[in-house]
């Protein structure tokens, strides 16, 4: 039986993260996959997003200057964007592999299961040892329990289709709903939204939610809330009826959009005392596991912070630490901006509301007029001593503005501060000191 300093179980961007720097620090380290090395971000989830999201942006320029520039407005071919994406999908699960073999890493595939506190098995076979471990399983997909789930896709599902049908729904009002309604709509397939209640986006600010609802709808994408689906029934001409109290709609496709669990069930954790729920492995404030042996990092915590691969990173780092002796202290997160890559981009970081909040319609600055952009807003949220504390945006810029007011919070940074910078101009940087 093999073993080693440490064992990380999943080699997504958290675990290869924590493989490499404990490698680098001498230890003798094992990384389990039994699935795409390099897990969902690069393989079927932010990063092929984005690359799709590439097709978008650039047919929301176009519409934004149709007729000041640009006289017809084609739809996104999808059969080439998806094979472009395919360059950057196809080669990561190798890479990533190969990769750390090379850095004197062992490459392990297959299922593992924990048989003892120190020990799993791989494929029921073979046995590893490990002094410590740590579990960086992700999340997959969720489903609702009702008739007909086994026609729902997934988000991987839509990710891989090699034809965008003529019409699609989509069940959810989450960032993963709207990013996937982008995407279709700009292919030029119907799009339809489903939600059981009416506050999609409910960790944003409702207003600037509903506002990109109403961007959306501008472009044609149909939503339907307060309708809880009660079953999906396959038609005999291949579509799928969606059916509800006093609702019916029939569409081609249909993608479940309702949330992520950890993959934490099939580890037999049981046998290792690691405690966990539906809510992912439970840790303590240095991301121990209840076996002061094992921990846990990035999406498969049970924990409130975004699950996102930034945030699985910087816990690997943190963890690596501890383990090579480089630090004692509890995590502490920087603050965690998070985006909707919609269309508009809706971001947020800090905390959302105070007594002292400044909300501006922003569309008509020349940063967002000289694109013609539709809607631009920007609500900025000031502590007592008029310190930045917060801010939501909706705009195309959303996504890069929100870097720089996520410095400016920690900065601790006043109207007075932002004054004093220079910043490129005209860009939405330089439109900060009006902001506040």
């Amino acid at each position: 039986m093999e073993k080693f300093d440490t064992i990380i179980i999943g080699a997504g961007p958290a675990g290869l993260a924590a493989a490499y720097n404990l490698k680098a620090n001498g230890q003798k380290v094992a990384v389990v996959e039994n699935n795409l090395w390099g897990g969902t971000c690069p393989n079927r989830g932010c990063d092929p997003k984005k690359v799709l999201l590439s097709g978008v942006e650039a047919r929301d320029r176009m519409i934004q200057l149709q007729d000041k520039g640009f006289e017809q407005v084609p739809y996104v071919n999808w059969k080439q964007l998806e094979a472009f994406k395919e360059t950057f999908t196809d080669p990561v699960s190798a890479d990533s592999r190969q990769g750390i073999v090379k850095a004197g890493i062992t490459a392990i595939d297959g299922q593992p299961k924990f048989i003892a506190e120190g020990t799993i098995k791989v494929n029921g076979q073979t046995e590893y040892q490990a002094d410590k471990f740590i579990i960086a399983t992700g999340q997959r997909p969720s489903y609702l329990n009702i008739p007909g789930k086994e026609h729902l896709l997934s988000s991987t599902d839509f990710l891989s289709l090699k034809k965008m049908p003529e019409d699609i729904t989509i069940i959810g009002a989450g960032y993963i709903a709207f990013e996937l309604a982008t995407i279709a709509n700009a292919t030029g397939s119907r799009v339809h939204i489903i939600h059981h209640n009416d506050r999609p986006l409910k960790k944003f600010n409702q207003a600037y939610a509903m506002e990109l609802v109403k961007q959306l709808e501008n472009k044609g994408v149909d939503f339907n809330f307060n309708v809880d689906t009660q079953a999906i029934e396959q038609q005999t001409n291949g579509q799928y009826a969606i059916k509800a109290t006093d609702f019916e709609l029939v569409t081609d496709l249909v993608i479940g959009a309702t949330g992520r669990i950890p993959n934490a069930d099939f580890l037999d954790l049981e046998k290792a005392k690691v405690a966990y729920s539906r809510h992912g492995i439970e840790v303590n404030s240095k991301l121990q596991t209840t076996n002061k042996n094992i921990y846990a990092i990035g999406d498969v915590v049970a924990t409130k912070q975004p699950k996102l691969t930034p945030v699985g990173g910087f816990e690997a780092n943190y963890v690596s630490d501890i383990l090579t002796g480089k630090t004692t202290e509890d995590l502490k997160l920087p603050l965690i901006p998070t985006v909707v890559y919609g269309s508009p981009k809706l971001a947020k970081v800090g905390i959302q509301d105070s007594d002292n909040v400044v909300d501006q319609d922003v569309t008509s600055w020349f940063t967002y007029s000289h694109t013609n952009e539709p809607k631009a807003k920007v609500r900025i949220v000031l502590n007592d001593k008029k310190q930045i504390i917060g801010a939501t945006l909706l705009s195309n810029e959303a996504d890069s503005l929100i870097n720089l007011l996520t410095m400016a919070i920690k900065q601790k940074m006043t109207h007075a501060d932002v004054v004093k910078e220079i910043m490129a101009y005209p860009t939405a940087a330089s439109d900060l000191e009006y902001l506040i």
